[in-house]
């Protein structure tokens, strides 16, 4: 990885607050709940925001993953399972550095 972790993970950490500023702030010409200037708009823009919902609890997802890794960072800790206390792998690392638990334990959501 030729950028540093901590690097990775700010950038990361910083896209996805974005993004998920972007998906909780009311559209520009919103305010409060609309029903449209006509029938069926304010459904549509219902149907959209309630679409987001599964995006915005991913990310949310990811960002705590993230925070954690940082927090691993400072722990001295990074790069060992948080369940198992096993290395997580490089591999793994190198393609998702915010990953805080091995395969094993990401593939079994009960341990």
């Amino acid at each position: 990885m030729s950028e540093s972790v901590e690097a990775v993970l700010a950038a990361k950490r910083a896209a996805l607050e974005s993004q998920l500023g972007r998906m909780t702030a009311l559209p520009p010409d919103a305010s409060g709940i609309s029903f449209g200037k006509r029938v069926g708009e304010g459904t549509s823009m219902a149907v959209e925001r309630l679409s987001q919902i599964p995006a915005h609890d991913r990310l949310q997802r990811t960002l705590a993953e993230v925070v954690r890794a940082q927090q691993k960072l400072t722990e001295d800790s990074y790069g060992r399972c948080d369940t198992c206390g096993e290395p997580v792998g490089q591999d793994r690392l190198e393609a998702m550095p915010w990953a805080t638990r091995c395969i094993a334990c990401a593939a079994n959501p009960g341990r």
